[in-house]
C-alpha cells in the first residue's frame, strides 16, 4: 500500500467565531486527512504567527505555490519528515512565513491521511495498543475576562472536573449537568440574566469572580450529594490579558482593586483554599516565571498550569522546569504548528512529572483530532467546554473511542486529587 502524497488541497473556511481559517486535505495514492485550525482570543506573545501577512487567502495560496510542491513525493508515514520540511519551507523560527496554523493543518492532516491508509483510528495510529486511557474533561461553565461581555468577571473561565467520575460518559455527563444547574441558579440569582453564553459555551453573568466561584461551587456539591461523583473547581486566570506592564498591578474592575504581583499571589491562594481549587491556569502574567514557583511550591493537590506561559513551547517549558514554576502544561498544537513539536512538548512535560492538558482553542471548528491526540499521547485531562457545537464534537468523539476500547478502556491516573 503507497502513502505518498500526491496532493495538498488548501481552502478558507470558518471557525465558531465566524471568523476565517484554513482547512487542508493531503491527498495520497490510497487515503486523504483533512484539518483544520482552530484560533485563541487569548494568546501567548511567543505563540507561533497564525498566518502570514495576507491572512488566510495568502495562507492558502503560499500552499498551492511553495508548499505542496515541496511536500508531493514525500510519505505521510513519516510524521517527523513532513513536520521538518515544513520548518524547512518557512524557515523561521515561528512559522511567519507560511503561519503556524498552515504548518497546523498540513501536519495534522498528514497523520490522519495515514491512519485512513491503514484503517484505524488516529489514536491507535498514533499512540499503539498501550493507547487506552481516557482523559477527564475540563470544562468551561462561566466565561469572564476576553471570554465575557459587559460587566462580567476579570477571571477568564471557572471550570469543573469531575475527577471521580468512573468513565469518560459519565464524566462529560456531569459536566453537562453542572452547566445546566448554573444556567438554573443564574435566573435565579440575577432577574436581568438572559442566559447569553460565551464562544465556549460557557454562561455569561453580570457578577464578580467570588459570585462566580460561590455558584459553581453550590452546582459541584449537588453533582456530589445527588450522584455521588467527587467534582473539582478550576480558574483559567488568563493573568496577562489584566496585567498592566507599567503600572506593575492586575486590575479588578468588578472589585475595584488593582493587585501587585505579591497581592495577586496572595489572592489566587485564597481563593484555592476556600474552593478548594483542583486546578489555576495562568494565575500570572506570561513573563513572570517567578510568581508561579512561588504559588507552585506553597500549594499541594492542585495543578499549576502554564498556558501563555509555555505556549507548548520546549524552550520556555524548560526554562519552567528548571525554576519549579508549575506543575502542568496546556498543549495546543497551533502554538508550535507541528504534531511532532508538540509530542516533545508532552514527552519533556511528563520527565519532568508535569500533567500535559490536550486543549481546545475558543475558535474552534468541527475537528475532533484533539479528542485522539489525548488518547494517543495519554494526557490525563483535556480542556473543550461543555455544551457549545464545535465542543460536544470533541466529546462525542470520545464517547466513541471509549465504546470501541470497551473493557480495555479506562480513565486516566489523577491521584493528586
Amino acid at each position: 500500500m503507497s502513502t505518498v502524497i500526491e496532493d495538498i488541497i488548501a481552502r478558507k473556511i470558518f471557525n465558531s467565531r465566524g471568523e476565517e481559517t484554513i482547512e487542508v486535505d493531503v491527498v495520497t495514492t490510497s487515503s486523504f486527512g483533512r484539518a483544520s485550525a482552530p484560533a485563541g482570543k487569548s494568546r501567548g506573545k511567543a505563540e507561533a504567527v497564525s498566518y502570514p501577512q495576507g491572512g488566510v487567502d495568502e495562507a492558502v495560496r503560499k500552499v498551492e505555490e511553495m508548499i505542496a510542491p515541496e511536500l508531493i513525493g514525500l510519505n505521510v508515514d513519516f510524521q517527523e519528515e513532513i513536520d521538518k520540511t515544513l520548518h524547512d519551507i518557512d524557515g523561521t523560527r515561528d512559522f511567519r512565513v507560511i503561519g503556524g496554523n498552515t504548518a497546523f493543518a498540513i501536519s495534522l492532516a498528514s497523520a490522519e491521511a495515514a491512519t485512513n491508509s491503514y484503517g484505524l483510528l488516529l489514536f491507535q495510529y498514533l499512540g499503539g495498543y498501550i493507547a487506552r486511557e481516557l482523559p477527564y474533561p475540563l470544562g468551561n461553565v462561566i466565561s469572564g475576562g476576553k471570554h465575557g461581555k459587559g460587566k462580567t468577571p476579570e477571571i477568564q473561565e471557572f471550570l469543573v472536573i469531575p475527577y471521580g467520575a468512573e468513565s469518560f460518559l459519565e464524566a462529560a455527563t456531569v459536566n453537562a449537568w453542572i452547566h445546566s444547574r448554573v444556567g438554573d441558579i443564574l435566573k435565579k440569582k440575577d432577574k436581568l440574566f438572559g442566559g447569553g453564553k460565551s464562544d465556549e459555551g460557557a454562561w455569561i453573568a453580570n457578577m464578580g469572580n467570588l459570585d462566580a466561584l460561590e455558584v459553581l461551587a453550590s452546582a459541584c456539591k449537588e453533582v456530589d450529594d445527588e450522584f455521588g461523583v467527587k467534582c473539582g473547581l478550576g480558574i483559567d486566570v488568563a493573568a496577562s490579558s489584566i496585567w498592566h506592564a507599567r503600572k506593575k498591578n492586575y486590575t479588578y474592575d468588578t472589585e475595584g482593586k488593582k493587585r501587585d504581583s505579591g497581592e495577586q499571589l496572595e489572592f489566587i491562594l485564597e481563593l484555592i483554599k476556600k474552593y478548594h481549587l483542583v486546578y489555576v491556569e495562568d494565575p500570572f502574567h506570561e513573563e513572570d516565571y517567578v510568581s508561579f514557583a512561588e504559588l507552585n511550591e506553597k500549594v499541594k493537590n492542585c495543578l499549576i498550569c502554564g498556558d501563555d506561559l509555555f505556549v507548548t513551547n520546549t524552550e520556555r517549558l524548560s526554562r519552567g522546569i528548571k525554576l519549579q514554576a508549575a506543575n502542568a502544561i496546556i498543549v495546543k498544537v497551533n502554538q508550535v504548528g507541528t504534531l511532532m513539536h508538540a509530542l516533545e512538548a508532552i514527552e519533556m512535560a511528563k520527565e519532568a512529572g508535569y500533567v500535559p492538558v490536550m486543549s481546545h482553542r475558543s475558535g474552534s471548528t468541527c475537528d475532533s483530532h484533539i479528542a485522539h491526540l489525548a488518547v494517543a499521547f495519554r494526557c490525563p485531562i483535556i480542556k473543550t467546554g461543555v455544551v457549545e457545537g464545535t465542543r460536544i464534537v470533541k466529546i462525542n468523539e470520545l464517547i466513541r473511542v471509549e465504546e470501541f476500547l470497551g473493557d480495555r478502556a479506562k480513565m486516566a491516573d489523577l491521584q493528586m486529587f
